[in-house]
């Protein structure tokens, strides 16, 4: 008959041996990651052509059957303030003053990363990875957490607090169920007067901007913003100037947000497999002592 010592030592031994076995294989998983579907689409946005016109907002408003603007798309003093996208601008134009008095315009939106945070983050897994590129998001299962908007290095999500009982965030969907699944290019880029944003397979759009800082020598900065930021992201952007003086992060990782955290998913399967035996454990410890004092007891009236 099997001792209850040697029966939780066992367990104990089991436990350690699934947890290493679990750790490993997580670890191994963990390894590489995704860097976006072959034939995914983006947009190259030439940051030196813009001229602040706003009228990717109107046409972005339009598509997306947004609310009339607080201020109209032709004021311009909407320039006095930086703006981020809210539930009802899912993309704004800010205006930066750089050296030499130049002045340059950018477009935000959602970037669409190749492995976006919002997605990861979220353990309903209310957002979806199209395989055109596009970071899209279901309403239905958004139980309003709002993980994403604090996981997305591009502080990008917007909370609608209009309906307190049907929770929802708005971000620009890439205007994917309307133009993008059927080859057509977003609204905004299409109804831009200045060609600043070109729609096209994100592996092309790649080269396309490296060959035009190459050929225009001292006009671009050379980095293509977006190529390898946070793993890369269908939005990409070409600049005159260095990409923090139009409100970028400098100091933005070039691996994706849930790489800082992988080794800490990997830590979890440890912790389930092991749980149970480190309970055995301290039950042997709490119990080791009162063992021993009945062992004696016993031998004392033998």
């Amino acid at each position: 008959m099997i001792e209850r010592r040697d029966f939780l030592k066992g367990c104990l031994a089991c436990g350690v041996t699934a947890a290493t076995v679990s750790v490993a294989g997580t670890n191994a998983m963990a390894a590489g990651s995704f860097e976006g579907y072959p034939d995914a689409m983006g947009v190259l946005v030439d940051l030196t052509r813009c001229v602040g016109c706003r009228s990717c907002e109107a046409a972005c408003n339009k598509e997306q059957n947004l609310p009339e603007p607080d201020q109209a798309f032709d004021d311009l003093s909407v320039f006095n303030e930086k703006r981020r996208t809210t539930e009802k601008a899912y993309t704004v134009v800010n205006e930066y003053q750089v050296a030499d008095k130049e002045t340059l315009f950018r477009k935000m939106q959602c970037n669409h990363c190749n492995e976006p945070a919002c997605l990861t983050s979220c353990f309903v897994n209310a957002y979806t990875k199209t395989k055109e590129g596009a970071v899209i998001y279901n309403s239905k299962v958004c139980v309003g957490c709002r993980n994403c908007m604090i996981a997305c290095p591009f502080n990008i999500p917007a909370y609608s607090y209009s309906s307190p009982l049907n929770p929802l965030v708005k971000k620009c969907v890439f205007c994917y169920d309307t133009r993008v699944k059927e080859g057509k290019p977003p609204a905004c880029v299409d109804i831009c007067p200045q060609q600043v944003m070109t729609f096209g397979r994100r592996d092309d759009l790649i080269k396309l901007g490296h060959d035009r800082i190459q050929a225009n020598p001292g006009k671009y900065v050379d980095k293509l913003f977006g190529e390898k930021a946070v793993g890369g992201t269908s939005w990409m952007y070409l600049s005159s100037v260095d990409f923090d003086k139009v409100g970028f992060d400098a100091h933005m990782q070039n691996e994706p947000i849930i790489s800082n955290v992988k080794d800490f998913l990997g830590f979890v399967p440890m912790v389930l497999a092991i749980w149970p035996a480190l309970f055995s454990g301290i039950h042997l410890l709490a119990t080791k002592n009162k063992d021993g004092h009945h062992d004696h007891e016993e031998g004392d009236h033998q």
